[in-house]
């Protein structure tokens, strides 16, 4: 676990080169903000959470199956994950910013990538 990075993914450099190639500018991992959000959009009030489909829940994806051993611990840490995430988002949302959220498995490949990202 420990060797589990949060920042600088490969999904969030994705999804970083894209909206800076479309002349986008950013912060990253701002941590003034709850969640402390992979991407804000400050002039266009805007988040966005880059999130990775197993730490994060995604439902009905295969990339978020829990592993069979140490089922009731990773339930339990994934539940956590969920419910923390949505009082964030509920708390951005209070504070009138905008929220996106980019599973990882959307931008997996380029095909969806180009779909998700254009959107």
């Amino acid at each position: 676990m420990s060797k589990i990075r949060g920042k600088e993914t490969k999904p969030e450099i994705i999804v970083r080169k894209f909206l800076f190639s479309k002349g986008f500018r950013y912060r990253i991992n701002d941590n003034r903000y709850p969640g402390t959000p992979d991407i804000v959009l400050l002039k266009y009030h805007t988040i966005i959470f880059v999130n990775g489909c197993f730490w994060h829940g995604h439902e009905n994806c295969k990339a978020a199956k829990l592993p069979k051993t140490n089922l009731q611990t990773w339930k339990v840490k994934i539940l956590d994950n969920i419910f923390r995430d949505e009082k964030n988002i509920a708390k951005l949302k209070k504070e009138g910013w905008k929220v996106i959220i980019i599973w990882q498995c959307e931008i997996k490949s380029k095909n969806n990538r180009e779909k998700r990202l254009n959107y």
